[in-house]
């Protein structure tokens, strides 16, 4: 991401207030690239441990939605039926452990490494889903969707790192990609396995018992994943990176891969990379473009759908279970179209559609709930708004800013910079999460959808501006033609 008005990126000195080039003309700075290698390796060869990281997607989209049909009888069977916050809370209580979580991430990873990493992001998640599974009050139901949340919190960042890290240049969008598709099954498997629980009593607590299963698997497989060559580099562990290189690359490519270690290497030392650094110094621009996407990601009420899409097809008169499988297929396609066209289109033109085509499945919805419609029209555009909304979420504001960041974030301050803004993603998350309810009451749905749809245009806005196009460069080319020399 990049800032047209903004000379940090230039080659002056960081301190530089001159009038910036526009974002077009620094993102041609990206054609400047290094000399590629001999062919593009073999994507067969990092597939394996892509497929192992998005497991805790898979995780993450679980809990997502975990709740969502199961929670009237979660409040019935623990005692807080008819208590908005308290509902609230179960929902949102997770997000305040995701933003714990989150904020460690940064440090966690460049500590112990990429694959430890995630092995202590599935620890928390086995423990917080065994208790919500036995609880029988509110209490325990909180603290085990806290320990839940702080594994989510630091699963998302570490897996943008580990994939963006792992890839090859020419298929790193694509397997970018994989992370939604993760997210969306994830999100559709909460959906199918909460289908029985209103038949079923105690139903509930199977839901929260089947995620251990793939948090046990993510723990036990990563045994056997390549670490991240970039994480190992940084380390000094040259000998290790370079082998770590030929599992994901091939012989052939590992010793491109290398050169262009070494040529990126300015000798910076990532512990040296401090808080008020990301914050107020020489990166905190790009770092606050970074956050500016995910809080508009937030914003724009995607996971208000998610979290209480029963609620409000329930009120639209539409049975709550075929609507919420239809999300889940509606997600879920738009991820794979996604997938196709990351690395053909690019990046920064499907941000752009995508938070275009949210903010008119806003306007469906907003105009749904006013009075200039019948009852039937009003389930079209309130539900089909919701279908749309999703698919064009999937598209682009979904994948693209896991993916587009730890590409713009240089070596050293990659995992710091990214739990920094995925925070903000957390924090707006929680409060989204606790208060929609509260605000679809008391504001109701027109207002609500409204201020949704203004998130969105701003958000095209913003994208437009400010973000620049990254397919096809190595991580080594994006650092090299637009990080500042020292």
């Amino acid at each position: 991401m990049w800032m047209g008005h903004s000379s940090m990126y230039k080659r002056t000195p960081s301190r530089d207030n001159s009038n910036m080039e526009d974002v077009e003309e620094n993102s041609d700075l990206l054609d400047i690239g290094l000399d590629k290698g001999t062919s593009n390796p073999s994507l067969m060869l990092s597939l394996p441990h892509v497929l192992v990281a998005t497991i805790s997607s898979f995780l993450f989209g679980y809990h997502l939605g975990v709740v969502n049909e199961p929670l009237e009888s979660i409040s019935v069977d623990l005692g807080f039926r008819g208590n908005t916050l308290a509902e609230g809370l179960v929902v949102s209580i997770c997000l305040g452990g995701a933003l714990i979580g989150c904020l460690l991430s940064g440090w966690i990873a460049d500590g112990v490494g990429r694959r430890r990493a995630f092995q202590l992001c599935a620890l928390p998640m086995i423990i917080g889903a065994s208790m919500s599974a036995a609880t029988n009050n509110l209490f325990g139901m909180l603290v085990g969707r806290l320990f839940v949340g702080t594994g989510l919190g630091l699963g998302p960042p570490v897996a943008s790192l580990y994939v963006t890290e792992v890839s090859p240049a020419f298929v790193r969008g694509t397997f970018g990609a994989f992370i939604q598709i993760a997210t969306c099954l994830g999100l559709m498997g909460a959906l199918f396995i909460g289908i029985p629980v209103k038949e079923i009593s105690g139903w509930w607590r199977v839901c929260f018992w089947v995620s251990t299963i793939p948090a046990a698997i993510l723990a036990t497989a990563m045994v056997f994943c390549a670490e991240s060559p970039h994480w190992l580099y940084k380390q000094g562990r040259t000998a290790e990176a370079e082998a770590e290189f030929e599992r994901l690359l091939g012989v052939s490519e590992a010793k491109f891969a290398m050169s262009e270690l070494s040529k990126a290497d300015r000798g910076d030392d990532s512990d040296s990379v401090k808080l008020s650094e990301l914050l107020h110094g020489r990166h905190s621009k790009v770092v606050f473009i970074g956050s500016t996407l995910f809080a508009l990601q937030q914003l724009s009420g995607i996971n208000a759908v998610f979290y209480f899409s029963s609620t409000v097809f329930k009120s639209a008169g539409v049975p709550s279970d075929i609507a919420n499988v239809c999300i889940g297929i509606a997600n879920l396609a738009g991820s794979i179209v996604s997938m196709g066209l990351m690395d053909k289109l690019g990046r920064k033109v499907l941000l752009f559609w995508s938070f275009f085509g949210m903010a008119i499945a806003m306007i469906l919805q907003a105009t749904g709930a006013t009075s200039l419609v019948s009852n039937m029209g009003a389930q079209y555009f309130s539900v089909g708004g919701m279908f749309l909304f999703v698919l064009t979420f999937a598209l682009g504001a979904g994948p693209v800013p896991g993916l587009l960041l730890p590409e713009i974030f240089p070596s050293r301050i990659r995992a710091k910079a990214m739990a920094v803004c995925m925070s903000v993603h957390w924090v707006i998350n929680f409060f989204v999460g606790l208060l929609f309810l509260r605000l679809l009451e008391k504001l109701g749905p027109q207002l609500l959808y409204s201020m949704f749809a203004t998130f969105c245009i701003m958000a095209v806005i913003f994208v437009k501006r400010n973000v620049v196009e990254t397919k096809g460069k190595s991580l080594h080319e994006i650092e090299i033609a637009l990080l500042p020399q020292d």
